[in-house]
């Protein structure tokens, strides 16, 4: 083999180590701006066929309907927590700051934040419902089984507090 070949392949080598290794680091720091899309119920139970589950510390979005009778705001600061159903599950969430307008018991939301230890769920942001033109498929199979939601806050409400 020739200087000039072995050039050219120390070359093409050379770089098609440097475009994996960006697309690496790439992939690397995207993973860390995911947040995933569960119901309460997918919290608890798992999602999919392989039911999984996310762990403490994921950050995700949970959308449910909000338990009526759980808000629960602190008169010294911003700070809100409440519980989030659907039609398998409860979760309760904490969050700090203002509230959406629309926010209210019995209304679907979404909560974006980490989930902490005990099925917690530290929110960053709270979105709230804003048209009745659309309603994302959770939560409104969640708001068409409020018997069966019922059922679920009635078990929450009855059974030992998280």
């Amino acid at each position: 083999m020739n200087l000039r070949r072995r050039n050219r392949l120390v070359a093409v080598v050379a770089i098609l180590l440097g475009l994996g290794l960006a697309t690496a680091l790439v992939m690397y720091a995207l993973r860390s701006n995911i947040d995933l899309f569960y119901t309460p119920g997918e919290i608890l139970y798992g999602k999919g066929d392989a039911q999984e589950k996310p762990e403490a510390g994921q950050r995700l979005r949970v959308g449910g309907v909000v338990m009526p009778g759980s808000v629960r705001r602190d008169p010294a600061s911003l700070a809100v927590t409440f519980k989030l159903y659907d039609a398998r599950g409860v979760v309760s969430v904490s969050y700090e700051g203002i509230l959406p307008d629309l926010f209210r018991e019995g209304q679907g939301v979404v909560a974006q934040g980490v989930l902490a230890a005990g099925n917690r769920i530290m929110a960053q942001e709270v979105l709230a419902k804003h048209d009745e033109n659309y309603t994302p498929p959770e939560i409104e199979d969640a708001m068409k089984n409020r018997q069966t939601g019922a059922a679920v806050v009635s078990n929450a409400q009855g059974g030992p507090r998280s």
